[in-house]
């Protein structure tokens, strides 16, 4: 075994590892291929770059992100610090000066003695090499990895997701409108959930639907979008009754409340194990995210809904990680190896700064030949890597939500307090790993 870890990416995931490994007194050998080759979204030299929003998105415990940020202020994170001091005001959000940030983050890890940055594209082979590697190459991984990915892990091809569509929480689902079932009277099975329309409703969604705003692609991404899969604003756009003859269509269903058939009909899919969330069937959307939360609350039943991922459309590379991956972030088949960041399946910036903190503490664990470190799932970055590492036939990139953590026992009407008291519980949890060290 190399006397070094190697961290392949200098993005938000592949710094923190850096960070955590290099802290431990072991040396790192990060490979990042700017200035030499830059992705189609990426600008300038730094490490960190952030190239999207400069909003890491709330502060306050009572949000998932807002918890699993304390999480890694109080697991020393390198990367929330540095927001941190690159804040700008945002209200209860942390947003930050994007080239600061960048610049902080990129000499904090040149000054550390242990790192060497190794500013090429990575080209040595992987499948025979012993060495202990973090691969945190982002969601524009290049051909050249992706081809090391692909042999590394047996797949074909990586996963491109072209379009996902909105999640809720079961929850806040009115269920005085919705009910469970299949098409033709199946009941029993709460695998689906049933948001009925009738004729005014619809036409009200409808209209709201196709004049809603949308999101503006990447040149690079509207090459790839809509080959695999149509936006229901598009298809909406076809004619009044076309997605109520597609993934509206209400054939076989009847209206508990009405003993009718509804004029159109959506439907929710159980989307994790706990059956916390749901996803809206044929959804998959270009939306603005506000648009989403305005639009879509119009459909019966989500008036009140709780989106805890919006849906969305743009070029993203990820691995097949509930196959592949233990908790852990190593591969099953190949545990010297390890993913960190979007690549994962992990979405947002905190998340992927998480994943690549548990990444690179897990590798200085093989490192030293100890027992890995599990988070447990109470934890947003415990439950982060369960969700990824769990068998799902549908799987798709989550970002961190309170419907991903197991329920309280007691049950708490007030979401406030419900989330306060996870919350509570899951820094307890922190709180045990540091005391055992």
């Amino acid at each position: 075994m190399e006397n070094y870890i190697r961290v392949i990416g200098g993005g938000l995931a592949g710094c923190e590892a850096t960070y955590q490994i290099a802290k431990r007194g072991i040396k790192v050998k990060l490979y990042e291929m700017k200035p030499s080759l830059f992705s189609p979204a990426h600008s300038n030299s730094n490490l960190a770059e952030i190239v999207c929003s400069n909003s890491f998105k709330s502060n306050a415990i009572t949000n998932a992100c807002g918890l699993l940020k304390e999480e890694l202020r109080m697991l020393d994170s390198l990367l929330i610090k540095c927001a941190d001091k690159a804040a700008i005001p945002a209200g209860q959000a942390l947003a930050v000066d994007r080239e600061k940030f960048s610049e902080l983050v990129t000499e904090e890890i040149e000054k550390l003695d242990n790192v060497e940055i190794i500013r090429e594209e990575f080209n040595s082979s992987l499948e025979k090499d012993k060495c202990i590697t973090i691969i945190a190459t982002g969601p524009l991984t290049s051909k050249k990895m992706e081809r090391q990915i692909s042999n590394l892990t047996g797949e074909d091809k990586l996963y491109f997701y072209d379009a996902a569509a909105p999640i809720v929480e079961k929850d806040s689902i009115n269920m005085d409108i919705a009910f469970f079932g299949d098409r033709y009277g199946k009941e029993g099975d709460n695998s689906y959930i049933n948001l009925p329309f009738n004729e005014e409703e619809y036409k009200k969604f409808y209209n709201e639907l196709i004049n809603a705003e949308v999101v503006t692609l990447h040149e690079f991404e509207k090459r790839e979008i809509f080959e695999g899969c149509m936006p229901i604003e598009i298809m909406a756009k076809r004619g009044e009754d076309t997605i109520r003859f597609g993934p509206l269509k209400p054939v076989g269903f009847i209206d508990p409340r009405t003993g009718k058939k509804p004029y159109a009909l959506v439907q929710l899919r159980q989307d994790n194990e706990m059956a916390t969330l749901y996803n809206l069937v044929g959804f998959q959307t270009n939306l603005k995210f506000g648009e989403q939360k305005r639009v879509f609350s119009l459909i019966p039943g989500l008036e009140n809904a709780e989106f805890v991922k919006y849906g969305v459309m743009h070029r993203n590379t990820f691995i097949n990680s509930p196959v592949l991956l233990n908790s852990t972030f190593n591969l099953k088949n190949k545990p010297n190896i390890f993913f960190a960041g979007q690549i994962t399946g992990v979405e947002g910036y905190v998340e992927s700064i998480a994943s690549g903190l548990f990444a690179g503490i897990n590798a200085t664990k093989i490192f030293s030949n100890v027992k890995l470190l599990e988070f447990p799932e109470e934890t947003v970055i415990g439950a982060l890597s369960k969700y990824i590492s769990t068998q799902n036939n549908r799987f798709q990139p989550m970002n961190a939500n309170f419907g991903i953590l197991p329920p309280l026992e007691e049950k708490i009407k007030d979401k406030q307090e419900r989330y306060k008291k996870m919350a509570d519980r899951s820094l307890i949890n922190i709180t045990k790993i540091l005391q055992k060290g």
